[in-house]
């Protein structure tokens, strides 16, 4: 094991992404990672699922956290009707969500559907609303970002799934499991933001 610890998360619904919670009612991430003094890098919403990276390693939790090194984010969010092309190219080149505009953005339909687990609880099944599923890639993370995003264009978010961070991806890791990185997936990490891996 070496200096610090470099984790993958695949957090469920409904956990917040924190050690503690005041109120002492909630999921957090101490129900599932017994792992002292790691922190999330960046945030998911307690109603969103998937991939957080957390690490002791606080210069690592900094340069992810610079909008300079822009890393990549990639989420799929399954949304209510199916959006056409005019919707896509419009999240492509950004909306305006309260006085600000979001950076271009990757979009697409993801044809066919995810094959994904099951979500406890699952979303509110409308018969007569289609859903799709899209993929966005994102290089920022504003609070609840994408949920805005597909609103502000029409077609509200369902359920929201991190699936990437950077090179970094979710794969196979069940729903409350974690796993150290690999070697090869650290070392692009942190050449990717400038760190060496003895410093």
């Amino acid at each position: 094991m070496g200096k610090y610890r470099y984790i993958l998360f695949n957090k469920p619904y409904g956990v917040l992404s924190q050690f503690s919670d005041g109120a002492k009612e909630r999921r957090t991430l101490k129900d599932y990672i017994p792992i002292p003094k790691v922190y999330p890098v960046g945030r998911l919403d307690w109603d969103s699922e998937g991939l957080m990276l957390l690490t002791d390693r606080g210069q690592l939790q900094h340069r992810l956290a610079d909008p300079k090194f822009g890393h990549s984010r990639t989420y799929w969010a399954q949304v209510e009707r199916i959006p056409d092309a005019s919707a896509i190219q419009q999240l492509e080149q950004g909306v305006i969500i309260e006085n600000y505009r979001t950076r271009p953005a990757k979009v697409k339909l993801l044809e066919p559907e995810p094959t994904l687990p099951p979500r406890d609880p699952p979303i509110r099944d409308r018969k007569s609303v289609p859903t799709a599923w899209l993929e966005l890639v994102l290089t920022e993370g504003k609070n609840r970002q994408v949920r805005r995003m597909t609103a502000k264009v029409g077609f509200p978010t369902l359920r929201l799934i991190r699936v990437a961070i950077a090179h970094l991806y979710l794969g196979d890791l069940p729903p409350g499991q974690w796993r150290d990185l690999t070697a090869p997936e650290l070392e692009l990490l942190l050449k990717s933001v400038g760190i060496s891996r003895k410093s």
